[in-house]
């Protein structure tokens, strides 16, 4: 049985074409579980009360849908809202799946998805066939954004910044390569249980999550199937997609920087020494930075001290230097030595993969800009950017 997780804010137009793309799917043996959610104390404002009343017509809208087995979670009416301590989409994810949890079984699978996202014909039999032949504890599901509308060129750059951070992580060989996005990934009701459910943050819950199940076993970041999520303007959460391009509309990427390729070296050569650091201190490229970030002097040596051997050592290392370090790190040393973006990008394009672009477009490399690139060449840098992923995902994933 696959176990469909939908947490729903503001997004009545999208749920019509939601539902159709799952009345289309091949796979059919499947529940799903919608939870409209919002703050109680939006029914008092005046402004935010008008995504309260969306999710009305979307409550009133799904109870008379009938194609599916579906249960509605109430999060959104009066008097059922969050509390301002407790809610927003991490809040929703994990209800939603603490419910499934109560009733499905260990073996059942459950698929996190967005109301905004188009999902092909074959996307639950694809992933259900994956569960069926692999014992993956997670699987991180591949993204593409469709193009069409006013946000095409603010949505490819974030969109290059995503798969370039991915990039440099599968290049240097890190654990933590890995892309979380909330509408595109799945994993077993026993991998659930395993690591603790879903920790319930504001935002970030995917990246918390995947991260939780990449300490505990090997994530996949493959199958034979791609979610298509929509490009638009939101402040549903605090950074992701939505944020990323009112920012970017507005000429700020500086939450988004595409951090330079030896930065990445870096994280690799810490991560190359975890296996001497278990017989002696010796000195690292990211000593400075754990220092100030765990407020200690001493980073290794409580590790050396309770793990006796060096394999479960290194797994410590491992779990301690972890993606949310690595990004820290990064931002860190990126905020010391700010570079630009444009350079960056080109600088690693032309150091590892010009061999591999069209001509013409090589030739586009040596004056390329964000800001005045047209939106067909930035396109095909996205373009050949996801299918440099596509092979990585695969190549790392068996």
């Amino acid at each position: 049985m696959i176990y469909i997780a939908l947490p729903v804010l503001n997004e009545s137009q999208y749920i019509p074409d939601l539902l159709e793309c799952l009345k289309n799917q091949q796979f059919i043996d499947f529940e799903i579980f919608i939870c409209v959610n919002n703050y109680e104390h939006w029914w008092q404002d005046e402004e935010l009360k008008i995504q309260c009343r969306d999710n009305q017509r979307t409550i009133e809208y799904l109870q008379g849908v009938t194609d599916f087995k579906l249960t509605i979670i109430d999060k959104s009416s009066p008097s059922r809202g969050w509390s301002t301590k407790k809610g927003g989409v991490g809040h929703a994810r994990k209800h939603l799946m603490d419910t499934i949890n109560e009733v499905a079984q260990k073996d059942d699978i459950i698929v996190s998805i967005d109301a905004d996202t188009y999902y092909p014909p074959d996307y639950l039999k694809k992933i259900n066939d994956f569960f069926n032949e692999n014992s993956c504890i997670g699987l991180s599901i591949p993204y593409y954004h469709k193009l069409g509308s006013e946000t095409d060129k603010l949505i490819l750059r974030y969109e290059i910044y995503m798969r370039y951070y991915l990039l440099n992580m599968y290049r240097i060989e890190n654990p933590y390569a890995f892309t979380a996005v909330g509408s595109a990934m799945a994993f077993p009701v026993w991998a659930y249980r395993k690591v603790g459910g879903l920790t319930p943050v504001k935002s970030g819950e995917d990246f918390y999550f995947i991260q939780k199940l990449t300490k505990t076993e090997k994530v996949c970041n493959w199958v034979d199937t791609c979610a298509y999520p929509s490009a638009r303007f939101s402040n549903r959460v605090d950074f992701g997609t939505g944020p990323a391009l009112i920012k970017g509309n507005k000429g700020d990427w500086s939450s988004y920087p595409i951090y330079d390729y030896t930065l990445f070296d870096k994280v690799q050569q810490t991560f190359s020494l975890f296996g001497e650091l278990y017989l002696a201190d010796i000195e690292t490229t990211m000593d400075e930075f754990l220092k100030f970030q765990f407020k200690v002097e001493d980073v290794w040596g409580p590790l050396r001290k309770n793990y006796k051997d060096i394999d479960n050592f290194i797994k410590a290392c491992v779990n301690k230097v972890d993606a949310l370090r690595i990004l820290q790190f990064l931002k860190s040393e990126y905020t010391l030595n700010p570079s630009s973006d444009s350079e960056v990008l080109k600088n690693y394009l032309m150091k590892f993969h010009t061999s591999e672009m069209d001509k013409s477009m090589t030739d586009t490399l040596y004056n390329f800009d964000f800001e005045t690139i047209s939106l067909k060449d930035l396109s095909y840098i996205r373009d050949f950017l996801f299918n440099l992923e596509q092979n990585f995902r695969i190549l790392h994933s068996f």
